[in-house]
């Protein structure tokens, strides 16, 4: 992207911005800083720059119901975490 494409209000574009969409109520409190923290952490670590520590910006999304769109279908939160576990259980079952 051409430079002052993605910039705060100062024109700074010198920062890390990531992402994370997760289903309604995945993440307590807890685990939103534990996740926030580590993302940063490992965005530090991978650039060798931990000055990226205070210029990465975590954005925490929870997608509404009906709000994942996997094999073509619209999932619930429901829905999703039953093919999640479903999932897992098969992968088990394929180590044992």
């Amino acid at each position: 992207m051409p430079k002052g494409t993605i910039s705060d209000v100062d024109g700074d574009g010198l920062h890390v911005r990531v992402q994370v969409l997760t289903n309604a109520g995945a993440l307590d409190r807890g685990k939103q800083i534990a996740v926030v923290k580590r993302l940063t952490d490992l965005i530090a670590a991978a650039a060798n720059d931990a000055t990226l520590k205070e210029r990465t910006w975590v954005l925490l999304t929870e997608a509404t119901p009906g709000g994942w769109g996997l094999w073509g279908h619209a999932h619930t939160n429901e829905e999703l975490v039953e093919v999640v576990r479903a999932e897992i259980a098969r992968l088990q079952s394929s180590e044992g």
